[in-house]
């Protein structure tokens, strides 16, 4: 049932979409290979899906996502710009009538211009989707930033972390692109490396062709990480429930043959001298998602003293939970969002992207009342395999003693 409705939306978007290219141009071939594209991209759409022995949104399901997005967002676009022209028309032939009511009614054809302006700014997200797929989804930047605390242990004034988040390894085509992002995150030189969950989209074996890769992080203080909603392979159909725990204690074994410290509830101290911070990491927890996280076990041992770092993947954790902890996290690193893979950033200025409306916290720094939240956008993709404006993200934090300068 949902695939028909799909196709009917679909095909009232393309009447629209047609009328447009009726309007601005008189070429025959042109339509038919609008409708041919149009036709193709639907159809293998509805292809990749109804595949009985398929599953998951990787592969070739992903690119007929990606596809399938670069038509109907114009098309969308197109139809609400020529929906409102419509609207107009109606409006004016009704006020025409009603002046010369001896005249027959007709409605004013469309203008030539209202749909070359229409298809112009159609034109802009079909360009930027197919963009994001060919190269966005591997535009890797590193984002920096420093964090003043009144209270953090003089020994580790100046200490850098680098997280990174959602690797989506699932996802990955292109071993050359991994392994420069990978340096990427080497060549930052920090303290320590901090995951903050998602390594695979689905099954542990996703990771079989670029543990070693990931095997090469390292800093002085190692790499910790946590586990995120996707690690629990809870979007698989498993033969049974063995099947699916056999899965989630490779994934765990993953982590340790690559030398990441996995916390699972726990926490691990870090000491520099006589002064020390905690590190803590919390099984999943997020609104609306899998909640098996348990903060006040992760946390055991620990009071409000201690400097604490929390690696917790889904930002809905902070809001929901981690923010009004009495024994008061300093620092919480999440992903989990991905900024939605697409959006409008111009650093100091404007953020934007759809995932908003469903995250408060959604991309980058956040504080209240003395304790922060870094939102990684994530290292990889998952369904549309690409990123537009919110690129791949590799967040550099360094902790400062004191107050923020003025």
């Amino acid at each position: 049932m949902r695939w028909i409705i799909l196709v009917i939306i679909y095909v009232v978007l393309d009447i629209y979409a047609f009328q447009a290219f009726k309007t601005v141009t008189r070429h025959t071939w042109i339509y038919f290979l609008y409708l041919i594209l149009s036709l193709a991209v639907l159809g293998y759409m509805l292809y990749q899906f109804n595949i009985p022995e398929k599953e998951g949104l990787t592969g070739p399901r992903s690119y007929a996502i990606g596809f399938f997005l670069a038509f109907f967002v114009p098309k969308l676009i197109l139809f609400v710009l020529l929906f409102g022209e419509d609207l107009v028309r109606l409006v004016v032939s009704g006020f025409q009538k009603l002046i010369h009511t001896n005249e027959a009614y007709s409605l004013p054809s469309r203008r030539k211009f209202v749909s070359q302006i229409a298809l112009g700014i159609a034109a802009i997200p079909f360009a930027s989707l197919l963009y994001g797929m060919y190269q966005g989804r591997y535009n890797y930047k590193v984002l920096k930033y420093v964090l003043h605390f009144d209270d953090l242990p003089e020994a580790f004034d100046g200490y850098r972390i680098t997280q990174i988040s959602d690797v989506h390894s699932g996802s990955f085509d292109n071993p050359v692109k991994i392994q420069y992002g990978i340096d990427l995150i080497n060549e930052q030189q920090s303290d320590a490396i901090m995951f903050t969950g998602d390594l695979v989209n689905n099954k542990a074996s996703e990771m079989d062709q670029w543990k070693t890769k990931f095997a090469s992080l390292s800093a002085p203080d190692g790499v910790y990480s946590v586990l995120g909603n996707h690690d629990y392979g809870d979007y698989v159909n498993w033969d049974s429930a063995a099947a699916k725990k056999a899965n989630l204690d490779a994934l765990k074994n993953v982590h340790r043959e690559m030398g990441w410290n996995l916390l699972l509830d726990e926490n691990k101290i870090l000491k520099r001298g006589k002064d020390s911070i905690a590190i803590v990491g919390v099984e999943n927890w997020g609104a609306g998602f899998k909640q098996v996280g348990d903060l006040g076990r992760a946390s055991a041992g620990l009071t409000e003293k201690e400097f604490k770092i929390l690696l917790s993947h889904d930002p809905s954790h902070w809001q929901e939970r981690v923010k009004v902890d009495n024994k008061k996290f300093h620092l919480t690193l999440s992903g989990h969002t991905h900024g939605m893979q697409f959006g409008i950033e111009i650093p100091g200025w404007f953020k934007w992207s759809p995932v908003q409306y469903r995250y408060e916290h959604w991309a980058g720094i956040y504080e209240e009342a003395g304790r922060f939240l870094n939102v990684n956008r994530g290292f990889g993709f998952l369904a549309y395999p690409g990123r537009v404006g919110i690129w791949p993200e590799v967040s550099v934090i360094e902790l400062r003693k004191g107050p923020k300068p003025v």
